[in-house]
């Protein structure tokens, strides 16, 4: 990566916003994509895919139909509410589309059906209305359609340097947090305490928003997806602490594993144990792999412990313009690992009942076929007060 990229994500400065070209790049490259997927175009409604295609989003989703047509050999049009369209002109990205609007009291499905195939196959975003498609479908009843996620699933997933940089700052911004945090008093608090305090490093270090501050203590370290509640944290306690959210438009998720107090023989083991996974699966990102064996390499090491069964998701997701998206690190995924595509690797080892441990770093395929990392806070358990 260029060493301006670097340098951006350490000073804390913004990267430059993305252009009318950037988006115009994009938007071919959907139509193109939905062309060799057999696809008569696209339809994307108000939510991530549209902000990554246009930079637009709309201040409020409402019941008005907004809808992004993509379709090869065709210029893009955005419709929108008139009312809304002033908004929609500001955005970088509607410089290279065609701005098509409707009034209250107009049909809007009429509006947008002359732009499709009145017998065509379309990907549709996953978060559009129902109402809005089957308001199409009324209208041109001879159409059919699939989610993006189906037809499209690599749609996002390779990010320009633009978005690399974007992505390592946030991992940055994670990192900081995540070693102010281990400054903090543990004992004693609640776990919604010290997620509030992760809640606020997030946003001190430059992020507009936070998707998750998790904070598992004891017993509650084996749910993986456990919600921070009232419980006292105690020492003697293993403490997950999976948090992210978005800077400059992009995704941060780390997970750091964190014991208050000394721990034991056995936790030290389990920690050491999902720390080697980690290991494993970053260094199976490597040219010629598949997600899918990124996966094996991790999962291999914590069966091999006989700790198999206790391993219960898959090893990891993509991130982007959302904190979760494809591709997937998971058994059957075998679509190659590509230059550009960032995701997480986040093996762990939950007991019930007892504690849990996930170690999670944001990973990336260079050019040069090897992984890096956009997380670089030790592996090592932690202890906290």
């Amino acid at each position: 990566m260029p060493e301006s990229t670097a340098s951006a994500s350490e000073s804390g400065t913004a990267p430059a916003p993305f252009t009318a070209d950037d988006y115009r790049a994009r938007m071919a490259r959907a139509a193109e994509s939905a062309a060799a997927a057999g696809l008569d175009g696209v339809l994307v409604a108000p939510g991530p895919d549209l902000v990554y295609l246009t930079g637009y989003q709309p201040t409020a989703i409402t019941e008005r139909l907004t809808v992004l047509v993509i379709a090869p050999g065709q210029d893009p049009v955005l419709v929108v509410p008139t009312l809304e369209a002033p908004d929609a002109e500001k955005a970088a990205g509607t410089a290279a589309l065609s701005l098509r609007d409707w009034t209250d009291g107009k049909d809007p499905y009429a509006v947008t059906a002359p732009l499709l195939d009145a017998s065509g196959r379309f990907g549709v975003s996953d978060n559009a209305w129902a109402m809005h498609l089957l308001g199409l479908q009324q209208a041109l009843p001879g159409t059919s359609y699939v989610s993006l996620t189906e037809a499209l699933p690599m749609l996002r997933a390779v990010k320009d340097a633009h978005e690399l940089a974007r992505v390592e700052a946030a991992g940055a911004a994670a990192d900081q947090a995540y070693r102010e945090i281990l400054k903090v008093r543990f004992a004693g608090r609640k776990e919604t305490d010290v997620a509030a305090d992760l809640a606020a490093l997030l946003l001190r270090f430059g992020h507009s928003q936070v998707d998750f501050t998790v904070v598992g203590s004891g017993p509650n370290g084996a749910n993986p997806h456990h919600e921070a509640g009232d419980r006292t944290i105690e020492r003697g306690d293993m403490v997950v602490l999976d948090f992210g959210g978005l800077k400059h438009g992009y995704g941060s998720d780390t997970t750091r594993t964190v014991h208050v107090g000394a721990p034991t023989d056995e936790e030290r083991r389990v920690h050491d144990l999902v720390r080697e996974a980690q290991q494993a699966g970053f260094e199976a990102v490597r040219s010629g792999a598949a997600c899918q064996d990124v996966d094996r390499a991790a999962r291999k090491v914590i069966t091999d412990a006989g700790y198999g069964e206790y391993f219960i998701h898959r090893t990891g997701h993509g991130i982007g313009v959302t904190t979760h998206e494809p591709p997937y690190m998971i058994e059957g995924e075998t679509r190659p690992v590509v230059p550009g595509m960032c995701f997480s690797i986040e093996p762990g080892v939950y007991l019930p009942g007892r504690f849990g441990v996930r170690i999670e770093d944001i990973v990336t395929l260079t050019e040069a076929g090897t992984g890096r990392r956009f997380n670089n806070t030790p592996h090592e358990m932690a202890i906290v007060e």
